[in-house]
């Protein structure tokens, strides 16, 4: 494998996260944590094309990373994952409070894959198909995350 095949690897992996043999979505949404506390250090105009710069690359990484596995959505891939729980702490401010509620709702969307997050999983390909239904997953988790925080529990 050359370096640059690493490199992509390393990141598509959630720094190797994704390597673990049991729960790697789960450990890839733990990685996560430091990319959504970014939207504490970015002012508010600038969340959208941070967001979108994840996404695609995670897509990036995540199409890569299948070519050089030469595997469709290996689990081992969790960038997606990473970009999924940024959306879903897009619409509440960022506190422990969010981080813990926003984690384990984006974790049941995620493995319980609802309907339109079952329809991007199995309509799109390569690292679109890898990313794109758990964006969906996050922005389902994003809205029942504000609605919780909307609500007055924290």
């Amino acid at each position: 494998m050359t370096l640059h095949q690493k490199f992509i690897i390393f990141f598509a992996t959630g720094c190797y996260s994704g390597k673990i043999p049991f729960a790697p979505g789960t450990f890839g949404t733990i990685v996560a944590i430091p990319f959504a506390l970014v939207f504490l250090i970015i002012p508010s105009s600038f969340h959208g094309v941070y967001i979108a710069g994840l996404i695609l690359a995670a897509i990036y990484f995540s199409d890569q990373a299948e070519k050089i596995l030469e595997e469709k959505d290996p689990g081992c891939i969790v960038i997606d994952e990473i970009a999924g729980f940024v959306v879903t702490l897009s619409m509440v401010p960022v506190n422990i409070y969010t981080l813990a509620a926003g984690f384990f709702i984006f974790r049941f969307f995620d493995i319980v894959k609802l309907g339109p997050v079952k329809y991007f999983e199995n309509n799109f390909q390569g690292g679109a198909g890898v990313v794109l239904d758990d964006i969906m997953a996050g922005v389902l988790s994003a809205i029942v995350l504000k609605i919780i925080y909307l609500s007055g529990l924290f």
